[in-house]
């Protein structure tokens, strides 16, 4: 358990469907008020003394003003998800500023609409504006899109949620912050085995989803060595992903005690509800994909009372760290992170030590950079917001251990 826990890898949740665009003020200035980017830059320009100015020029000297950016859907139906690595990295970047060090950032984030061929566009974009250093995409299509780019302009890309495989695979200069899903798979199999959560399983899963069809079929792979019963593996698609009662009724009359759900957390919510209204109580078991639905407008949270997952992050935790993270969100964006945030702001103090580390400079060419942030990844240990010890092998992917979660009283707490 403990050595599939360690590499348990996505998330997040990253993938399948995992905020407008423009340029991002390199300042501790930057407020949700702010209707749009440029106007934010106006406003900073006209309001930044020659001081700062002064300051800025030493900054470069010392070690550069790094060019970071990144697609994101800023707009459509997975902006919830482009919008919170947006928000998380944004406040990583001013508290990076803020402190006045070697290393300072301008972020800058393009909307790809969760549309791989606008995701290329909006990379271009930003490979015009001259960024350096990637956050490659939010979700996963768009990020195994970019990440192609990434590879052959020799740009090193650390993607906050992508978690498909195909993201990292054979591309030695693109990382990911979030766990991958085919571990993530494996590692809830292991947990639902240990702990004796259920007897008799039954899966719902998109299939027209690599995030939630990658998991499944890893979970369902280990849950056969570890000698799981699933009595029922039932599928829907995007356009069908409004009625659930067919899926239900088949896991309710096949006996399944324990419902297994490898989905985001919009058609959880939904089946959660449809559940409780046939009658049907099973305990639900998620993945990271499940965080978030207890601040899902108009959701009952009751609904989700006893659901468990495996997260990266848990906003409720009392760590000093979490806790400052989670105020400053809610001050800035009014609302409360989830992983995807907090992942986005891992990647930029996973830059930040990486940066130190390798004693790289803003005025290299972005290829020297990126063999330097390769060299540094691959060999060094990061302590985050999603995970402490956290190390990276040489295929991208990460290792760090995920948190087992259950819902209660509407909040998360540690199992």
């Amino acid at each position: 358990m403990k050595k599939a826990l360690s590499i348990f890898c996505a998330a997040a949740m990253c993938t399948g469907i995992l905020a407008g665009c423009g340029n991002t003020g390199s300042t501790a200035e930057t407020t949700p008020a702010a209707p749009a980017e440029s106007v934010q830059a106006d406003s900073q320009a006209a309001e930044t003394p020659a001081a700062d100015a002064a300051d800025n020029a030493d900054n470069t000297a010392a070690g550069g003003v790094f060019k970071i950016g990144g697609t994101a859907p800023l707009t459509g139906a997975a902006a919830i998800y482009g919008n919170a690595v947006k928000n998380g990295a944004q406040i990583a970047v001013d508290e990076i500023n803020a402190e006045g060090g070697a290393v300072q950032f301008d972020l800058k984030y393009e909307d790809d609409e969760n549309d791989p061929e606008k995701a290329v566009s909006a990379y271009n974009a930003l490979k015009d504006w001259g960024v350096q250093l990637s956050l490659g995409s939010v979700t996963t299509k768009p990020c195994e899109a970019t990440s192609t780019d990434h590879f052959a302009d020799r740009i090193f890309s650390l993607t906050p949620s992508a978690s498909s495989t195909a993201v990292t695979e054979g591309k030695d200069n693109v990382f990911q912050m979030c766990f991958a899903d085919p571990n993530q798979g494996t590692a809830s199999a292991d947990y639902i085995s240990e702990k004796q959560l259920g007897t008799k399983i039954a899966v719902i899963y998109r299939n027209d989803d690599v995030y939630s069809s990658g998991i499944y079929e890893k979970f369902k792979a280990q849950a056969e060595s570890n000698g799981l019963e699933i009595v029922s593996a039932t599928t829907f698609t995007d356009a069908s992903s409004n009625d659930f009662s067919v899926q239900l009724g088949e896991a309710k009359n096949a006996g399944a005690d324990l419902l297994f759900l490898p989905i985001y957390y919009q058609p959880a919510s939904l089946i959660l509800k449809q559940a409780s209204d046939m009658g049907y109580t099973p305990t639900v078991f998620g993945v990271d994909g499940m965080d978030g639905i207890l601040t899902l407008e108009g959701f009952d949270t009751s609904l989700a009372e006893g659901v468990m997952l495996l997260t990266p992050f848990n906003a409720d935790a009392e760590d000093e760290k979490t806790k400052s993270f989670v105020s400053k969100y809610k001050e800035q964006f009014g609302d409360v992170p989830n992983q995807f945030a907090a992942d986005a702001y891992d990647c930029v103090y996973a830059y930040k030590t990486a940066l130190e580390n390798s004693g790289a400079t803003a005025d290299i060419t972005a290829e020297e950079l990126c063999e330097k942030m390769i060299q540094s990844f691959t060999s060094m240990t990061f302590d985050g917001l999603t995970g402490e010890g956290v190390t990276w092998d040489s295929t991208g992917a990460v290792s760090k251990s995920p948190k087992g979660m259950i819902i209660e009283n509407g909040a998360y707490v540690g199992l």
